[in-house]
């Protein structure tokens, strides 16, 4: 019996090649490790892209970074960094990146895998990083996560981040070494500063009523750093459910401490601040909204608080306003 042989055009053929390449491809790309040489960039005729998670970190890569960076960040103000889930937008942009920065210690709780597997194949930084673990808040009894991951509420963490970032862009880019450092310099120069300033403003409100009430527990790096008590209706991450008895709690608290004003934040709805003062105005004791907290999200551009020392310097001055 005669067999009839099948000739494919050169169509076919290359369509056939292409499929295998592409099949050789998807297989062998989760066994594939960055070559550590590849982690510095190739060529300087553009700025480096950049990709970031939270507003404060996108702050921080364009001090330090300048002119030479083009940064992108996938969480727009408003937006809280617990519950946000990466679109296929987002990871576009990841892909497209030469270089990514997040903050690490679970804050991107949804996106923390992304960040694990984004590390075989481009240099992938947590700012961090470098912070010493023994100088961290515990984040077991109240988020469910092994530390405290609101760093930036203690300027002297920032200074670290800013090292971080300024160490990343050296050894990405050691061509504009000198140019890191040096925007580095300045701008840890005017962080010294601001941690100065914020000092210096909470110990301006009488000690009795330095009681920091917010909708969930964000600042306790904030409070550490100045002496101020922090107490949040929710824990340290939002997707922590907060019920009756957490309202009944804070409520009583106001109520036998005189507590007279509590805060809200941008990135969270004013609903669970309000019920806790339904309740102490229900027990005679009036307790006032002190104002709006920047927290896990700067301002919108234009904002009093669109930079991380602008966000840093409006919290502060909202809160002694109400509490002095």
């Amino acid at each position: 019996m005669n067999q009839t042989t099948i000739k494919k055009s050169p169509f076919q053929r290359a369509k056939m090649t292409l499929s295998i390449l592409a099949f050789v491809l998807i297989a062998g790309c989760s066994q594939v490790e960055v070559n550590p040489e590849s982690r510095q960039r190739s060529g300087n005729d553009h700025p480096i892209e950049v990709v970031t998670t939270t507003g404060m970190i996108s702050d921080v890569i364009q001090e330090v970074g300048g002119e030479e960076v083009h940064v992108t960040g996938l969480m727009r103000p408003g937006v809280d960094p617990h519950l946000y889930k990466a679109s296929q937008g987002d990871m576009a942009k990841l892909d497209g990146a030469e270089i990514v920065f997040y903050n690490g210690l679970h804050l991107e709780g949804k996106m923390t895998e992304i960040f694990e597997k984004l590390e075989r194949t481009k240099p992938t930084v947590a700012v961090s990083k470098n912070l010493d673990s023994s100088k961290l808040r515990s984040g077991a009894d109240t988020g469910g996560t092994e530390y405290d991951p609101h760093i930036w509420f203690n300027v002297r963490n920032w200074i670290s981040a800013a090292e971080t970032v300024r160490d990343a862009l050296i050894e990405f880019d050691p061509g504009h070494a000198d140019t890191y450092r040096q925007n580095a310099e300045a701008y840890i120069s005017q962080l010294n500063d601001l941690d100065e300033e914020v000092r210096t403003k909470i110990a301006s409100i009488p000690e009795e009523g330095r009681v920091l009430v917010t909708a969930h527990d964000a600042f306790g790096y904030y409070g550490d750093a100045y002496d101020i008590k922090v107490m949040g209706l929710q824990g340290i991450s939002t997707a922590a459910e907060y019920g009756s008895k957490d309202v009944a709690k804070l409520r009583d608290y106001l109520v036998e401490n005189q507590i007279k004003a509590v805060f809200v934040e941008s990135s969270i709805p004013t609903k669970s601040m309000e019920a806790v003062i339904a309740g102490a105005e229900e027990m005679g004791h009036q307790v006032i909204i002190g104002g709006e907290l920047y927290s896990d999200s700067m301002g919108e551009p234009g904002s009093d608080a669109d930079t991380y020392i602008k966000m840093v310097r409006h919290n502060t001055d909202t809160i002694v306003e109400a509490l002095k």
